[in-house]
């Protein structure tokens, strides 16, 4: 009789468990986004930020990764660390008004950056590293839309605003908070050089490395139709296996309850 009970009893048990991480991995996958850290940083200031990528689909991963620079608050110097694996492409346009530095006059700033060639399996996220500066004074956030493409060939679109007062949409961008720089201070503790490591890209000089307009990658932010039609079937997708893994945890907590019951009885 012991015996039994003690069988039960951990039957139970495992039932639980597995209900629990059931509940777990769906509420993680649902919260997962890409996002720019740290998310704050000083205005007028150089910063490393890191863009997380993780992979949300079960049978696909990620093959590509597309950040927007937005140009109305141009970045004099952009550049990348390297990610073994991964090759950093960016584009750069050409500027309405040139930013005035203290080695002369900058007419054109990175607008995009790629990063291809590696892949992020499912489960799994990646760091894409990138130094700014110097921050904009002008603004109090940088908006960064991004795309990410899986091997599938499904495509996330990562630019929707968060609206006051509304709900977190599906693909929310990445944003950096600008604050006001301290009393004093002249720039942020992180040099454009010391922290990209080896650097890639460049606004200052020359850009040997820096893809010219033309060369922009085919799947654009202004994407057309059937872009929005891939993104909106992976949208679909993932709110599937949402759902579908909240209803295996809540089944699963409630086996393990009548379980529970009858041997209480």
């Amino acid at each position: 009789m012991t015996t039994k009970l003690t069988s039960g009893t951990r039957r139970t048990a495992v039932l639980l468990a597995t209900a629990a991480v059931s509940l777990i991995g769906a509420a993680s996958a649902a919260e997962a986004h890409v996002t720019v850290n740290p998310n704050t940083e000083p205005q007028g200031g150089y910063a490393k930020v890191s863009f997380r990528v993780p992979n949300e689909e079960a049978t696909a991963s990620t093959t590509s990764i597309e950040v927007d620079i937005p140009v109305d608050h141009p970045i004099a110097s952009v550049s990348v660390r390297p990610v073994p694996g991964w090759t950093a492409t960016a584009t750069t346009s050409r500027l309405a008004t040139p930013i005035k530095t203290d080695d002369g006059s900058v007419t054109q700033a990175v607008s995009k950056i790629v990063w291809t060639g590696g892949k992020i399996d499912p489960g799994q996220f990646q760091e894409f590293d990138v130094s700014l500066g110097p921050l904009p004074k002008d603004t109090d956030t940088i908006v960064f839309k991004a795309l990410q493409t899986y091997s599938d060939g499904t495509v996330v679109r990562w630019i929707d605003l968060r609206q006051p007062g509304q709900p977190e949409p599906d693909h929310p961008a990445p944003v950096l908070h600008l604050t006001p720089p301290a009393t004093g201070a002249g720039t942020s503790s992180t040099s454009s050089t010391g922290s990209s490591g080896s650097s890639t890209t460049s606004t200052t000089g020359t850009t040997p490395t820096t893809a010219a307009p033309t060369t922009a990658p085919s799947v654009s932010l202004a994407a057309d139709g059937s872009v929005k039609s891939s993104t909106s079937t992976s949208d679909t997708g993932a709110r599937t296996l949402g759902i579908a893994g909240l209803i295996v945890g809540a089944l699963g907590f409630g086996t393990a309850i009548v379980a529970l019951r009858r041997k209480n009885v």
